[in-house]
């Protein structure tokens, strides 16, 4: 069953609005007010729209921030079910401290067909190629980058890969480098990073490593309009972590999970833009009007696109 395409501009308004209620915490060193910013717009935009919608996917309770929390109830009630995956904020150091890439950032499908994930850590890959066996979660970092490198026809030291640039990833990170593979370190902000490997004027060969789980789920909706390869796997330190997954109906812990397991049937993505980043420009103000840019995705419409808004306030 498709979505309406009428969703495409009700769910842009959602995060273009919740995008310009961040920007006035650029620069303020307060990432907490800007998350909940972000949140109170959103919730507020999400409860005028004619649906009946749930979230899946939330945001906050790794960060103890406030959230869209995972069962909570939106829009009027009337209309169709919809399953939502929501952060708000990603990227909130980005604003606090006027970095690039910051988003809000939302998706969208029918009833059941978004991974219902916890808010937990997950191993993930991704790559511009659908087709098996050129990169998997189960292969050595080394036979990926040369399956890739192959597939590509390139050498591995012409291969990039994007990897979030935390202590965890040192021996990772430290392996490529012996491979000769370049690499794009991010200090946060996952959800694009995995997005970056869908067209080749972002120069990045493939996405690795181990982020959020919500941002997973939230990447991998957007990669499946492109056509890409997307894998996550849970990780569960701690018996509350599994029994969190285990009420929202995991139960085989280390699963690898394939994107078409993730997102199921039609999606629709949308991302704007508060501060720039790679995939979008920040929002700007100019007199009484916001101008906003909006990466959106709607898989059954072939929708891959930026939009670019004028909004008064």
């Amino acid at each position: 069953m498709t979505l309406d395409k009428r969703f495409q501009n009700l769910f842009l308004e959602v995060v273009n609005k919740a995008a310009i209620s961040s920007f006035n915490f650029i620069g303020k060193n307060d990432k907490i007010a800007a998350d909940k910013a972000a949140v109170d717009s959103m919730r507020q935009t999400l409860n005028k729209i004619e649906m009946n919608g749930q979230i899946v996917i939330g945001e906050g309770e790794l960060d103890e921030a406030p959230m869209l929390y995972i069962g909570e109830k939106v829009g009027s009630m009337k209309g169709p079910e919809l399953d939502i995956a929501v952060d708000p904020l990603e990227g909130t150091n980005f604003v606090a401290k006027n970095l690039p890439g910051a988003l809000s950032v939302i998706s969208i499908a029918n009833k059941n067909n978004l991974l219902n994930a916890p808010e937990t850590y997950m191993n993930k890959i991704s790559v511009n190629t659908s087709e098996t066996g050129v990169v998997d979660l189960d292969y050595s970092l080394k036979k990926n980058i040369h399956n890739l490198a192959e597939y590509k026809n390139k050498k591995p030291e012409n291969i990039t890969a994007c990897i979030l640039n935390r202590p965890r990833h040192k021996n990772m990170i430290e392996e490529l480098k012996v491979l000769g593979v370049k690499l794009k370190l991010i200090s946060d902000g996952d959800v694009s990073g995995a997005i970056l490997v869908t067209d080749e004027k972002y120069g990045i060969d493939i996405f690795l490593g181990i982020g959020g789980g919500p941002e997973g789920v939230l990447a991998a909706s957007a990669l499946d309009a492109y056509n890409c390869k997307f894998q996550g796997r849970f990780i569960f330190e701690t018996e509350k972590d599994k029994k969190r997954a285990s009420q929202m109906g995991i139960k085989d812990f280390d699963k690898k999970y394939e994107l078409k397991e993730i997102v199921s049937g039609d999606s629709i993505f949308c991302a704007t833009g508060i501060t720039s980043g790679d995939l979008v420009s920040g929002v700007k103000k100019i007199n009484n009007e916001f101008l906003t840019e909006t990466l959106i995705t709607h898989k059954s419409c072939g929708v891959r696109k930026v939009v670019k808004n004028r909004i008064k306030i």
